[in-house]
């Protein structure tokens, strides 16, 4: 059974830095496209970076001067890396694995201004 579980997501201050982490069971994540998604209070989930099996990234343009996302094979998590928080990156991170849907349950990131 594949699973996803997120984790790193916390209270930070406007500014501050935070390292999201995608625990992936059940599969490789070098032979899927994981992607992030975050969704804000009273907002629609909308999507934030993707990684796919082949190694290739993208980052929605609002976060992409701020926001990596990586992959360690290793330890079979994606990562988002997220720098300069802002209050409006506050919301419910999720990892998706795309070809599947399969989601995580999500974690709580607080951006305080």
């Amino acid at each position: 059974q594949v699973q996803l579980v997120e984790s790193g997501g916390g209270l930070v201050q406007t500014g501050g830095s935070l390292r999201l982490s995608c625990a992936v069971s059940g599969v490789g994540v070098r032979f899927n496209s994981i992607a992030w998604h975050r969704q804000g209070p009273g907002k629609q989930r909308e999507w934030v970076a993707t990684i796919t099996s082949g190694g290739q990234t993208s980052v929605a343009d609002p976060v992409k001067d701020r926001f990596t996302i990586s992959r360690d094979n290793a330890e079979n998590t994606v990562n988002l890396q997220m720098n300069n928080l802002q209050p409006e990156d506050t919301g419910v991170y999720y990892c998706n694995r795309i070809a599947h849907n399969n989601w995580g349950q999500g974690t709580q990131v607080t951006v305080s201004s």
